[in-house]
């Protein structure tokens, strides 16, 4: 198993591109269910939850051809065809993997009137229950039940729409209705719908698709269903995650980073909280420009919300900024109730954190040491590569399969950049 060594110390310059994002790649190519003709998306990142989900779709029958980009962060090509649907049984073993998977029940059940697939199971962050998803399912007519472990759900007549009211925002639950509605007899209103963008590329890539959907980016979308679904090519989005992390990195290691791609409106939040600690953030015409010159960051309070709200999967990062800054701040998370794994990691290295709750204060340090560390979850593992950035001596994170699943060739392009950060065997 492979390792990540960072010698810190080393100031940021130049550019970092930006790859597509995960939480919408794998969704459109759960989406490639609805359709029999093929879709073909570009800029797919390179990372290991992708070519999970793939060999998921492939066991139902799909199709997929692979174009691999020469050039970092440009992300491949890839075409999914969906022509003919051979099972729609989705193993333990496959959705344990990651949680997305849990994202072809609705496209299989909307298409073939059935699907039966595994409960996600356990998650190192915590609780995501999929009672929302099962809720509107069965508002839309399918009839659902849980038997040792898997969702069997069926709708032999098809699904129809309905007005589906979510008691909180959850993300995965509006695509699960979104992706359902398409293919559904009549109109869905979805209320209280997450707002974050990659739900918005979610909906303009079935709308690409013939989808009849409006709303999207607001608390409420509706969704006219169609009999069926066309193919399409699409771009998936920039990560805005993967942007903020880079973002980050240039505000803890110090200096001048471009990110290609970037967009100022997808990580407002966080741009926000970086000019209040220090950091100069300027719009150019390729994405953002983030510069630090180099004093100690500035103290500051956040609190995880929904979007456009501070988002919980820059949380871990924004954590491993402040526990250099110049004074105390308080971390909130509001999402999700086990996501301060890495601070223990981050003690290793020097930090000076207290957990309360669901609170976490920060009192910054002049200086982080270089440690072992071990990665718990994908972001959790980047907060310890931004600390290594920041820190005196050399700092090594093992597990770095969790940085696979996310972040599309991160020691190229910060090496790139200029940090002193490489692979090696364990």
């Amino acid at each position: 198993m492979d390792r990540i060594r960072i010698r810190g110390g080393h100031r940021l310059s130049g550019e970092i591109p930006i790859s597509g994002a995960k939480n919408a790649a794998l969704k459109l190519m759960a989406a490639s269910l609805l359709s029999a003709e093929p879709l073909t998306l570009a800029n797919v990142p390179r990372l290991a939850d992708v070519r999970a989900m793939s060999e998921l779709l492939m066991s139902f029958g799909v199709g997929i051809q692979m174009t691999l980009s020469p050039q970092l962060g440009e992300g491949d090509t890839m075409r999914l065809e969906a022509k003919e649907i051979t099972s729609v049984f989705a193993s333990y073993d496959m959705v344990r993997k990651m949680r997305a998977s849990f994202q072809v029940l609705a496209p299989l059940l909307a298409r073939q009137g059935q699907a039966k697939v595994s409960l996600p199971g356990g998650c190192a962050i915590g609780a995501r229950p999929v009672e929302l998803h099962l809720s509107a399912l069965t508002q839309m007519g399918a009839q659902v039940e849980l038997a040792d472990g898997y969702v069997i759900a069926t709708a032999p007549n098809g699904l129809t729409g309905a007005e589906i009211v979510f008691p909180f925002v959850s993300v995965g639950a509006t695509e699960t209705a979104m992706m359902a509605a398409t293919l559904a007899k009549g109109t869905t209103r979805i209320v209280n719908a997450a707002r974050e963008p990659e739900i918005t590329d979610l909906g303009n890539c079935l709308i690409a698709m013939g989808a009849e959907i409006w709303g999207l980016g607001s608390s409420e979308i509706t969704v006219q269903g169609v009999e069926k679904l066309h193919g399409a090519a699409y771009r998936v989005m920039p990560d805005r995650i993967e942007a903020g992390t880079y973002a980050i990195a240039a505000a803890i290691a110090g200096g001048e980073v471009e990110l290609l791609g970037a967009s100022h409106e997808t990580i407002a939040s966080l741009l926000a909280l970086l000019t209040r600690s220090g950091a100069v953030v300027s719009d150019t015409p390729r994405g953002l420009k983030i510069a630090m010159n180099g004093s100690r960051p500035r103290p500051s309070d956040v609190t995880t919300a929904p979007y456009p709200g501070f988002p919980t999967d820059l949380q871990a990062q924004i954590m491993a900024l402040m526990t250099v800054a110049d004074g105390t701040s308080v971390i909130r998370e509001k999402i999700f109730e086990n996501r301060f794994m890495h601070v223990p990691e981050l003690a290793r290295m020097g930090a000076d954190v207290r957990i309360d709750g669901d609170t976490a204060t920060v009192r910054g340090v002049a200086r982080l040491k270089g440690a072992p560390v071990m990665a718990t979850d994908l972001r959790a593992s980047v907060s310890l590569v931004l600390a290594g950035l920041a820190a005196e001596g050399e700092t090594m994170v093992g597990r770095v399969y969790h940085l696979d699943r996310g972040f599309d060739r991160l020691e190229e392009k910060l090496s790139r950049a200029g940090a002193d950060i490489s692979r090696v065997p364990e």
